[in-house]
């Protein structure tokens, strides 16, 4: 039997699709998909007890509170999860490889283009929560933090992929306000989670930015999956971040990925190009 490679957040949009890539490598782990029905990460102890029975020798640790509207009306959970849980499995994994997901909102988006190198200033409680989890994996000896942005794909729950939520909406017969002046660089899920295994094969340490190799603004993707899905009757109005009430939004937390492309065997692709590419897929 091979050692175990946990997988936390196996039940997400990235989880499953790390459980679903991993026939496609020679690992010398046997993935184990670490789900709630598994055990509850926030029972501490139920979480230890399982660590030391099944002794893991990989922990890819993509479990979040990842909504930011989720973030900002209970950052007191978020922090729970989001930091709190980190540290403790952070703890236990000491002595093997630790792989962890952040995300490009820890930037505060004014300038786009960001490096490894760049000083993190989140605006909201997700970033804030995910930045202070990167400084405990700092402390790791071999930690691998991996930055990435918005995702998309076809969930178990159906609404986990960006692109899911969009549809949502629009089956719900609802019209959506997109920005025209916010801009991310959004991926297919398969892509973070085939980074996520040649990263660990290749022990691969520090801090690493990936991201779609496309930036678009959030009226631009909505164009794209509306295109996709003409019998939603999709409705897309131009709207501004500039009028939106809520928590302050980065207008570009765009990454340059010159650092994970080196190591990757495949080329970052665009979103428009993996659409093209993939037609039968739900996205």
């Amino acid at each position: 039997m091979k050692p175990l490679a946990w997988i936390t957040g196996a039940g997400g949009l990235i989880g499953q699709e790390i459980l679903r890539t991993a026939s496609q490598y020679d690992l010398p782990w046997q993935p184990r998909a670490i789900k709630r029905s598994v055990v509850d990460l926030r029972d501490l102890r139920a979480v230890e007890s399982l660590f030391r029975k099944e002794q893991p020798k990989l922990l890819i640790h993509g479990a979040a509170i990842s909504r930011t509207p989720a973030c900002e009306a209970n950052p007191a959970l978020a922090r729970e999860v989001n930091v709190e849980v980190t540290r403790v499995l952070a703890d236990l994994a000491q002595k093997i490889p630790m792989v962890f997901l952040s995300t490009d909102l820890v930037f505060d988006g004014e300038k786009g283009n960001y490096v490894e190198e760049d000083t993190p200033n989140p605006l909201q409680v997700y970033g804030q929560t995910k930045l202070e989890a990167e400084k405990i994996l700092q402390h790791h000896p071999e930690h691998t933090i991996i930055r990435i942005s918005l995702t998309g794909g076809t969930s178990k729950t159906g609404d986990r992929g960006f692109n899911e939520e969009l549809k949502n909406i629009w089956r719900a017969g609802r019209a959506l306000d997109l920005f025209t002046d916010e801009y991310r660089c959004p991926m297919a899920a398969e892509t973070p989670a085939k980074a996520i295994w040649e990263l660990a094969l290749k022990k691969a340490r520090g801090i690493y930015h990936l991201n779609g190799a496309e930036k678009l603004s959030r009226f631009e993707m909505g164009q794209l999956i509306a295109a996709r899905h003409p019998e939603l009757n999709p409705k897309i109005v131009a709207g501004s971040r500039k009028s939106y009430k809520g928590a302050p939004r980065p207008a570009d937390t765009s990454f340059n990925c010159a650092k994970i492309e080196r190591l990757l065997s495949f080329k970052i692709p665009k979103l428009s190009e993996w659409l093209k590419e993939n037609p039968a897929s739900s996205f």
